[in-house]
């Protein structure tokens, strides 16, 4: 049967996709799937049902569902499966494997080989940061040399000095400052606590970002920060540690270090994860559309 997409619907427009995701609709409609529309706003204040309220109801063995759109909070995207099951519909990626994918606590241990050293301190929201505790979580990376400063999903490294970069973990009113920056910066949308990930130095080959479908890789393409730098990565070692991650719809974001090796910058998701306008959309989708039958 095939699956239905799921994308965020366009505010100004409410019977439209959300314009950062027409063409991935067009190209979902060429494979043959249906496309249905989520009221994403509506999502995220909480009323999920009222969400989802213009997602026609299935019968019995109605199509799955993949969601393809904005980045939710992995609670709000358990509600979302429950609405969409009431609605007779089964999202593809369960809530659990959702929230392993998208926050690193989920993920890091089986990329922790491949990817920066991370200790992490659970902060709620607007939570008071203790320079005390700050140093210790500093002490798990060695406590010293450089480091980033991210929550469980995100970082703000477009405020690289201000909020994202320490140079030094031994400087310990530095790190508190940058810390408390950061989460003052994120504000509600803090997710999960503070994250410390050792800084690395790659080379200026641009990130590749490989989407990931049942264990393989169903594209590679560029980060899209960087959509003119296409480096080609090396999945050897990534592969395994994807396959054994065991989630079905994934991205990894791959850069390559000074020393010659690919490093996992990143991994989420891939049902939120951003996918460059110089990317065609229509090989990945057809791969999902064929993969929701399995």
């Amino acid at each position: 049967m095939r699956p239905v997409f799921l994308f965020s619907r366009d505010p100004l427009a409410p019977r439209r996709v959300d314009p950062e995701f027409a063409e991935e609709a067009r190209a979902v409609r060429a494979t043959g799937a249906s496309v249905a529309l989520v009221d994403h706003e509506t999502l995220t204040a909480g009323d999920a049902a009222g969400a989802v309220r213009a997602v026609a109801r299935g019968e019995r063995g109605a199509g799955p569902v993949w969601y393809r759109g904005w980045m939710l909070p992995a609670g709000r995207y358990a509600e979302l499966s429950t609405a969409l099951a009431d609605r007779g519909h089964t999202l593809l990626t369960s809530p659990e494997r959702y929230r392993t994918a998208h926050e690193l606590p989920g993920w890091y241990d089986v990329f922790a080989p491949l990817t920066p050293r991370s200790a992490w301190l659970p902060l709620p929201p607007g939570g008071a940061v203790d320079p005390e505790e700050l140093a210790r979580l500093a002490e798990r990376l060695g406590g010293a040399g450089p480091a980033v400063v991210k929550d469980w999903v995100k970082s703000r490294k477009h405020e690289w000095s201000e909020a994202c970069y320490v140079p030094d973990l031994a400087d310990t009113a530095r790190l508190a400052s940058v810390v408390t920056r950061f989460v003052q910066l994120q504000g509600s949308h803090l997710t999960g606590g503070v994250v410390l990930r050792a800084y690395e130095p790659y080379r200026p080959v641009g990130e590749a970002r490989v989407w990931w479908l049942d264990g393989e890789p169903a594209l590679i393409g560029p980060h899209p920060d960087t959509p003119g730098l296409t480096p080609a990565p090396d999945l050897s070692e990534v592969a395994s540690a994807v396959r054994q991650l065991a989630c079905r719809f994934i991205t990894t974001d791959l850069a390559l270090h000074e020393d010659g090796r690919w490093r996992v910058v990143e991994a989420g998701d891939a049902q939120v994860s951003g996918l460059p306008r110089t990317t065609g959309a229509k090989p990945l989708f057809t791969a999902l559309t064929t993969a929701a039958a399995r």
